[in-house]
């Protein structure tokens, strides 16, 4: 007869078995029922995370049982066979995948127990998770939103100069209205811009958005009371502080309704756009990711492994900005 016992926060059992030689499954729910003190015990799980796993359990011993096989019996062949009726019964692949980790855990638990040697969902893979593509803008609607900006208003050429800025280097709306005067670099055409982790990456700047830059800088900009410490802000709001992400979020919500854009559109709608842009106009993936910022690039190490001279040439030669200017 087992007694089980409680020790340290684990669930122990007072049958030993011989190195080698597994445990034999007798009654299946007092497993299952152990399994679920387990999770709770020693995993700390979520009573309702429990009941997940003890379903997605029930259901593959349920399966096993009408080929006639215990779980500690199930091989990699068998369990890949109960996932494919997952996938035949049109279960979504995230479904399949919390359904295959709650399997997993339960197989741990039994080799815990010793109820089996080797864990046969070892080499199980999880089903892949399609990714939503994100939404993009056309050069077209990108022109057509520059377009609405009503150069009139006060804030006019800042606002052109933020989309040109934006869609032009593919910057994160954080690394936007962080960017400083003194990290625009107009006669080598290039930016250092601070992204996540304060880590900071060399990116090429177009002409274009350059000359929008230096209209904001030498006119509006020149007219603010500039607050304490934004002295060298780059974009500034009408009362001379930092712009905010709202800010920018209103500013393009309001230029594609301006012009007619339906698109969910957000500021990374920009960068999502440039870096497809990019993409489709044949610039090497390697140097769009450095321009992104999906490389971990400290200031030291910017002059050590970009070679700024490459990256500039993959924007003046793909960049719809670039292309046109240069036709």
């Amino acid at each position: 007869m087992e007694v089980l016992c409680k020790h340290g926060g684990r669930l122990l059992s007072n049958f030993a078995t011989k190195k080698g030689v597994a445990r034999k499954i007798v009654d299946i729910d007092d497993v299952i029922k152990r399994f679920d003190t387990y999770l709770m015990i020693e995993r700390g799980l979520s009573k309702n995370t429990v009941e997940a796993y003890n379903d997605d359990v029930q259901k593959l011993v349920a399966y096993l049982d009408d080929a006639g096989l215990s779980p500690a019996d199930a091989t990699e062949g068998d369990l890949h066979g109960f996932l494919s009726g997952l996938f035949d019964l049109g279960i979504a692949a995230k479904s399949q995948a919390r359904i295959l980790s709650g399997i997993k855990t339960f197989y741990k638990f039994l080799k815990i127990e010793g109820y089996i040697d080797n864990n046969p969902t070892m080499l199980i893979e999880s089903p892949r998770l399609g990714r939503k593509l994100p939404t993009v803008l056309t050069i077209e609607e990108i022109d057509a939103m520059i377009a609405a900006i009503d150069l009139d208003e006060p804030e006019g050429q800042r606002n052109r100069a933020i989309i040109e800025t934006l869609y032009g280097c593919g910057l994160r709306v954080s690394e936007l209205i962080g960017l400083r005067m003194s990290q625009v670099y107009v006669d080598e055409e290039y930016i250092i811009v601070e992204g996540k982790g304060s880590k900071q990456r060399l990116v090429p700047i177009s002409g274009v958005a350059l000359e929008e830059i230096q209209k904001y800088i030498g006119g509006y900009r020149s007219q603010l009371k500039v607050k304490r410490g934004c002295g060298d802000i780059l974009f500034l709001n009408r009362r001379g502080g930092m712009l905010t992400r709202v800010m920018i979020f209103y500013i393009i919500k309001k230029l594609c309704l301006l012009a007619g854009i339906t698109k969910n559109v957000s500021p990374h709608t920009l960068r999502h756009s440039f870096a497809t842009h990019l993409l489709e106009g044949g610039a090497n993936l390697r140097a769009i990711q450095q321009m992104l910022g999906h490389e971990d690039i400290s200031t030291t190490e910017i002059y050590v492994h970009i070679d700024r001279s490459r990256l500039r040439q993959e924007i003046l030669s793909h960049h719809p900005r670039n292309v046109r200017d240069n036709e």
